[in-house]
């Protein structure tokens, strides 16, 4: 018979498991959530294709000009534009009756990220 206790299977009793020396985490509760946070709104494709396409740009781009590159309504970019912008990964600006994006340091720093793991 084996005494020593093994803690890696399902049916283990946490009680009976013995403390191991762990390290902590490296994120913090609230780093955790703002990570998660910013994880969904790029895990959109439509969402991330736009932050794609915006960061390209060497200067802000015409919302008018991001709608014609989707198969979608303007209201849907529109609502996908405001995540983003709330977000913190693209900032906007108003050029007389139109609306123009650019990425943010932010913005342009995860899609980076994002391509190393491809």
């Amino acid at each position: 018979m084996n005494a020593k206790k093994h803690c890696d299977t399902v049916e283990a009793n946490v009680s009976n498991c013995a403390p191991s020396a762990l390290y902590n985490a490296s994120l913090t509760s609230e780093e955790t959530t703002i990570l998660a946070d910013l994880l969904k709104v790029v895990a959109d494709t439509t969402r991330l294709r736009i932050l794609d396409l915006i960061a390209s740009q060497p200067d802000a781009i015409c919302v008018c000009d991001i709608s014609s590159q989707f198969n979608q309504h303007p209201p849907t970019i529109s609502h996908h534009l405001r995540v983003l912008r709330t977000a913190g990964l693209v900032d906007v600006e108003k050029q007389g009756l139109w609306v123009h994006y650019r990425a943010t340091s932010q913005g342009k720093a995860l899609l980076q990220t994002i391509r190393a793991l491809v």
